[in-house]
């Protein structure tokens, strides 16, 4: 994997013997994912490249339709397009000349500014220098409510306002069109059952057009403004990586794993955020992507949720998931015996470690939620 000369090496790994076992519980899992996290950086492994299929068309659908149909979102691509919403294309306009004037900002005020700090992942991430033939991760921002006092940001943070209302709405509409209660609760839910994540990420022109996987972080849906026309995306599908051109001024809906997993498996996903294609080799125009994430508070235990009709016919020991402090209804669960209750594809994992794992990983050949499933 390395040239001749590299003075690094990749991290150890545990004997194939050993590494059945080691994958065979998700506390040895939790375990193992906390030990490679903390690993040095020096030792992150090269990013992977795959070319990205082009997809047809993204089915689109209105929000005044999806409100009086919500069977109308798509649930098994992972993604679609929502027009006919009621976010202006001048704030999202506005919002992106704000963004874009971090980037020029000198890096010790970006430190200083957005630090990395106890409310991980928010803060300022420096990019990834692009060598030998290998695209790399450009700078990124990932904001929270507590950022956009830092600087005038005033755009950026009603743009991610209007998109966290949207996708609490989305949320609602998905529980509801696969057949579950949505665990956040209806009609404004409580800030502490939810948390929203601007993500501005800076796209780094390379030496091919294949999408640059990184930086993963779980979610239950993400959404992104699409601002000009022709602007084509990237996502990691579970069917792999597509390429789409959503229209100008609809809103690119992605479905996260956290979404998955509630659903256990009816609803498909998309694994982390949009990656902006930059088009041709030499290409230095400069691109932005703003992604606004709706995840969970980081001690959240994720599972699946029982179906509405299982909860009406009295069977909800626990499937329902509990919070943290025993209470019925929430989204976390009380734990418990996991991959005991008949039907469910995937054991409760806590979304921690998990997140630790994914945002690290650097190649994702497998599905990370992979190691989460019930096999039969």
């Amino acid at each position: 994997m390395h040239g001749r000369g590299a003075t690094s090496a990749p991290p150890p790994t545990p004997s194939t013997q050993q590494s059945d076992n080691l994958l065979s519980t998700s506390a040895s899992a939790d375990a193992l994912s906390r030990m490679l996290h903390r690993l040095p950086p020096t030792l992150s492994l090269p990013t992977l490249r795959a070319q990205a299929a082009m997809c047809p068309a993204i089915a689109a659908v209105s929000l005044s339709e999806a409100r009086s149909n919500p069977a109308l979102l798509p649930s098994q691509l992972g993604f679609f397009q929502l027009t006919d919403h009621f976010i202006p294309s001048q704030l999202a306009d506005s919002a992106e000349s704000e963004a874009l004037s971090l980037f020029d900002l000198p890096r010790e005020k970006k430190e200083a500014c957005f630090p990395r700090s106890s409310s991980w992942p928010v803060g300022f991430e420096e990019g990834d220098e692009v060598d030998d033939g290998v695209d790399g991760l450009g700078e990124s921002f990932c904001l929270d409510e507590s950022c956009y006092t830092e600087l005038s940001l005033a755009s950026l943070r009603e743009l991610s306002r209007g998109l966290e209302k949207v996708g609490l709405e989305m949320i609602e509409l998905l529980c509801s069109s696969v057949g579950f209660e949505n665990p956040l609760g209806k009609n404004d839910p409580s800030s502490t059952r939810f948390r929203s994540l601007m993500w501005v990420s800076e796209g780094l022109p390379g030496k091919s057009k294949s999408p640059v996987a990184g930086r993963f972080y779980p979610y239950v849906v993400g959404l992104q403004y699409q601002i000009r026309r022709g602007q084509k995306y990237s996502l990691l599908a579970d069917s792999g990586w597509v390429s789409v051109l959503p229209q100008v001024e609809s809103l690119l809906v992605t479905v996260g794993d956290i979404a998955q997993v509630w659903s256990n498996g009816k609803l498909k996903k998309v694994r982390g955020r949009p990656v902006a294609c930059l088009g041709e080799g030499n290409n230095k125009s400069r691109c932005i992507s703003m992604s606004l994430l709706v995840t969970l508070p980081i001690d959240t235990r994720i599972c699946p949720l029982v179906p509405v009709a299982a909860i009406n016919g009295g069977d909800h020991d626990h499937e329902d998931g509990s919070d943290r402090d025993g209470n019925e209804g929430d989204h976390q669960s009380s734990g418990g015996d996991e991959g005991e209750i008949e039907g469910r594809l995937f054991k409760s994992f806590c979304l921690e470690d998990y997140a630790w794992r994914v945002y690290h990983e650097r190649l994702h050949f497998k599905d990370p939620l992979d190691i989460f499933r019930i096999k039969n």
